[in-house]
């Protein structure tokens, strides 16, 4: 299996598994458990995983909901203790004799939009992520902008929510990375269910809110219009600062076409290039961005080190 990748898509409850071949999706995928909380065990899944394989792969490609950190290399990784604050690239490279790429999902599915999906035809891809929060990943010519890892892409953290809409005043609210006002904290599905607990004083969850929203119910369009309006602005700045000419859409919300569709129609107004074309729009790439993305991400990888050698 000189010519393949073994992919992996790493979440805190199910590893998603597939090889893949150069400039094409990844084939058939396995899931397993992810042992969460046990570093000796994750590492032995992983190695068994390949021992499995009729042959060995060409390199280990990884996607994880969480942040190589750049400098150290030591993961960020909030909801899978095993490896949090750990180095698995090099504990990986140690234990199966292969080389590790590691990088964060909005990352892969950046990339697997740029390469498969609503970016193919574009040179800078930004990819934004509508799910369990708001995220994102930058790609220019089919390649990641950080690709030693870091932050780049994250639109969805930074004080920079409105505290006015229309007549309304909106609280800046407390976010998970320590800081206030962040879309993250009005944008994904729990962001939803917070505005709208603000504004209206009840618990619904974001499928009802959106479904609301399509039955033409006052309250829960308010509260997308709400949201609209809060994240308009910051990702018309992001789009200005990157130069991005086609943004995916992926997460659970972006399932909602009708709410990508929304979101473009308020954003593409305030950008500078005010493009003709849809501009924030449904990804394309498939049912698996996150192994696509890693294993795009990988066989790059292995032909810079290839170039260089």
């Amino acid at each position: 299996m000189a010519d393949t990748i073994l992919c992996f898509d790493i979440g805190g409850t199910t590893i998603r598994t597939a090889t893949a071949t150069e400039g094409a999706q990844p084939g058939k995928v396995a899931r397993f458990d992810t042992p969460a909380g046990d570093h000796g065990a994750f590492l032995a899944l992983i190695s068994s995983i390949i021992d499995d394989l009729p042959e060995r792969p060409a390199a280990l490609a990884i996607s994880l909901a969480g942040i190589v950190n750049p400098e150290t290399g030591r993961l960020v990784v909030a909801n899978i203790p095993a490896i949090h604050g750990t180095d698995l690239k090099a504990d990986l490279e140690e234990r199966t004799g292969l080389p590790v790429i590691i990088a964060n999902d909005a990352d892969c599915f950046a990339v697997s939009e740029a390469v498969f999906g609503a970016g193919r035809d574009h040179d800078i891809v930004f990819g934004v992520i509508f799910g369990t929060g708001v995220g994102g990943g930058l790609v220019s010519g089919k390649r990641l902008i950080n690709r030693a890892g870091g932050f780049a892409g994250e639109w969805g953290h930074g004080p920079v929510v409105p505290l006015v809409v229309g007549e309304r005043t909106i609280p800046h609210f407390a976010c998970g990375c320590g800081l206030s006002g962040c879309v993250d904290t009005v944008a994904g599905g729990p962001g939803l269910q917070r505005l709208h607990a603000f504004l209206h004083g009840e618990t619904r969850g974001a499928p009802a809110i959106l479904s609301g929203w399509h039955a033409g119910e006052a309250r829960a369009a308010q509260t997308v219009e709400t949201c609209l309006q809060l994240l308009a602005g910051p990702l018309a700045m992001a789009i200005n600062l990157t130069g991005a000419t086609i943004v995916p859409a992926g997460g659970g919300l972006a399932r909602d076409h009708a709410l990508v569709a929304a979101i473009d129609d308020v954003v593409r107004p305030l950008t500078l290039a005010k493009p003709r074309h849809r501009l924030v729009v449904p990804a394309t790439s498939g049912e698996e961005p996150g192994l696509a993305g890693a294993a795009a991400i990988g066989f790059q990888t292995l032909e810079i080190a290839a170039d260089r050698a």
